[in-house]
């Protein structure tokens, strides 16, 4: 699979990643000393058990796992994984590496998934915060809701997808209610089939991993306002992992008449890039002061006060984040596969690209300084995690 940068005067954002193809060749076998240091973290980084307790197992399967780039024969689940980890809510220590997490089962609507690269969300931060610990699932957890790997294992309800299928996807259907206490900061993850669609033929794991909850979000925020063909909009925070994709959804899907979007000095190329008609540097003037105003302002920043003065008379206003101002609206994206499905033409053309932040990919020893870099605000597009063991 072969894949481009970021061409023209932003070198340093990628656009999609050039990675040969990945080699899906999967032997496990168990550990005779538990006890023998093997992270792949510093030496100083601390093993826990938090799951120890909860007794999961999945059987051993000798059905073979097959992927676009090579067929193994046959190879065996483990019953332990590696996987990131978090008994207590708190700040980006209170994340701990265990080699020792037991492969969750598969309910019979779900499939098992080789995870083969992930992405973070300023969600996965919040929710290790305990912003939404009323309606979180129990601790310990293991982080992460974009997910793009193999099929390992599939129950015995799933009717479309099997072993050796490469797949992304959103693996919460609901972002803050109940969501998955297995994430996919982890080797294997289990997703209900409905959550997650093949993975388009021309983007690497890496790129797939960046896309679900970002493009779910954004595709679910435009139809929520009703844009449709002809329509104009001001997108606040267009080189974010969110903003980035509504401005390309707008253009290359819905058919927006034209397209404006905010960002710093340096990323008003990449603003352009995407199709942005009008790249507007908040550094230097208030997009509410412009007289053009837009039939749709979204959001992506936590700026609704500022964005209710931009959006035409009777035209919608939709925050990601922050206080909501009318007549603005807040909405939580519901994971949806089928959405997936209907945007992989446009992914597999390449009318719309993953942007990648150019500090990525954090390896899997990484997702502590990873988290630590989203929680800054400054990330361009989406931080992923590549690859994972």
């Amino acid at each position: 699979m072969e894949a481009i940068l970021a061409s023209t005067t932003f070198p340093h954002v990628i656009l999609s990643h050039p990675l040969s193809p990945l080699s899906c060749r999967f032997s496990f076998r168990f550990r005779e000393n538990r006890n023998t240091p093997t992270s792949p973290t510093s030496s100083s980084l601390k093993q826990t058990s938090y799951f120890s307790h909860i007794h999961l197992r999945v059987s051993a399967s000798s059905q073979p796992a097959r992927t676009a780039t090579e067929t193994v024969n046959s190879f065996s689940l483990p019953s332990d994984m590696k996987a990131w980890v978090y008994g207590e809510y708190g700040g980006v220590e209170v994340l701990k590496f265990d080699r020792n997490v037991t492969v969750p089962q598969v309910n019979e609507d779900q499939v098992l998934i080789k995870v083969m690269a992930a992405a973070l969300n300023p969600v996965d931060a919040k929710r290790r915060q305990g912003k939404f610990k009323a309606t979180d699932s129990p601790l310990p957890t293991v982080p992460g809701y974009d997910v793009a790997g193999v099929v390992a294992k599939v129950g015995s309800g799933v009717r479309e997808l099997k072993e050796g299928d490469e797949v992304y996807g959103n693996i919460n259907e609901k972002a803050l209610e109940g969501p998955k206490q297995f994430g996919s900061l982890a080797e294997y993850t289990v997703v209900e089939e409905k959550l997650l669609a093949l993975k388009p033929k021309s983007l690497d794991f890496f790129q797939a991993a960046a896309l679900p909850l970002a493009i779910e979000t954004a595709y679910e925020g435009l139809e929520r306002t009703g844009f449709s063909a002809g329509k104009s909009i001001l997108v606040l925070n267009g080189a974010g992992g969110v903003g980035s994709l509504v401005i390309q959804l707008a253009k290359e899907v819905f058919g927006a008449s034209r397209v404006a979007a905010t960002s710093s000095t340096g990323k008003l190329e990449l603003l352009k890039s995407l199709g942005a008609d009008l790249a507007i540097d908040y550094t230097k003037e208030n997009f509410e002061d412009l007289p053009e105003k837009f039939d749709v302002v979204f959001d992506a920043i936590g700026q609704c006060d500022r964005a209710v003065k931009a959006v035409k008379e009777g035209g919608s206003v939709v925050a990601l984040t922050g206080a909501v101002t009318p007549p603005g609206f807040r909405f939580v994206v519901t994971s949806n596969g089928d959405v997936l499905k209907k945007l992989n033409p446009y992914l597999e053309s390449g009318k719309v690209k993953a942007v990648i932040d150019p500090k990525g990919p954090f390896s899997f020893s990484q997702v502590a300084e990873a988290f630590s870099y989203i929680e800054t605000n400054r990330a361009t597009g989406k931080v992923v995690v590549h690859p994972i063991p």
